[in-house]
């Protein structure tokens, strides 16, 4: 019979290892998280109970349940065009502005989950380049996670009914998917063509990476220490090209952090620009 609870040294060892590999700070009270997001682990790797599971990963000596075990811990849902202003804001004042330079312009989903974002970018981006045709002729979307599963589910682009209806209007449905053989649908290669998927911790370089003109790194910080959210504001900022854009979650801010960008209301929204 598998045990399920958590005891507090387990717990307060396990939340030093995950602050240590991604960042992630789960605070005193979210032992019912580590239960929900691992208990499926321990019947997989053949455990009994979670605090085996705990020990084992907390010690490194498997690393294909060290991998499991971050994965689970840093996978969060997400929704198409998740706020919507962010892409309206995309949409009709930063891809014009930055057009104007004529050049080739790269957007980064930092922390891109399951995949709705970076692929939501992409369909603004075409159903922009059919309203304006020739004004964004070169757009290159990288998207990034700490999770290779995601990554790998990322790239396939399937989604079933569930994660459609979140959302994802009809009209964009029809536009931009295809039927697949699960029984959900697929991102076309219209849509795909535009994004990459790398791997990426958000507490690594991002040196390899290149630089940006826009950075989505939006409801990331709020899982971080202050001290890690000015270390990650701060690389963000010199991977930005000079007047380029940072996007932010609605319930994120910079002040006390950093002050390399100035902000710009957009009514509705926020985004902040490079100084």
């Amino acid at each position: 019979m598998t045990t399920v609870t958590v005891n507090d040294q387990d717990y307060y060892d396990f939340c030093l290892f995950l602050e240590a590999q991604c960042g992630i700070v789960l605070g005193d009270n979210k032992q019912y998280l580590v239960r929900s997001r691992l208990s499926p682990l321990i019947r997989h790797f053949g455990l009994q109970s979670l605090s085996d599971l705990l020990q084992l990963t907390l010690t490194g000596r498997n690393r294909e349940l060290r991998v499991a075990a971050i994965d689970a811990m840093t996978t969060n849902e997400t929704l198409w065009f998740r706020d919507t202003y962010p892409y309206t804001v995309l949409a009709e004042k930063v891809l014009p502005e930055l057009a104007a330079n004529r050049r080739p312009l790269k957007i980064w989903s930092a922390a891109s989950s399951s995949g709705q974002e970076p692929y939501s970018m992409a369909m603004t981006i075409l159903e922009q380049q059919l309203k304006r045709p020739g004004l964004l002729p070169n757009i290159q979307i990288t998207a990034t996670d700490i999770s290779q599963t995601m990554l790998d589910m990322c790239r396939e682009g399937v989604y079933d009914q569930l994660a459609l209806s979140r959302g994802l209007s009809p009209e964009r449905r029809k536009m931009f998917f295809e039927s697949h053989l699960s029984g959900g649908m697929q991102v076309n290669q219209r849509v795909k063509q535009l994004v990459k998927f790398r791997p990426q911790n958000l507490k690594d370089s991002y040196v390899l990476l290149g630089k940006f003109d826009v950075i989505f790194c939006r409801n990331v910080l709020i899982y971080f220490s202050a001290e890690t959210k000015i270390k990650v504001l701060n690389q963000l900022a010199t991977s930005l090209n000079p007047g380029g854009y940072l996007f932010l979650g609605a319930s994120e801010s910079l002040t006390g952090l950093c002050d390399r960008f100035e902000m710009v209301r957009c009514n509705p929204g926020i985004i902040y620009k490079l100084k």
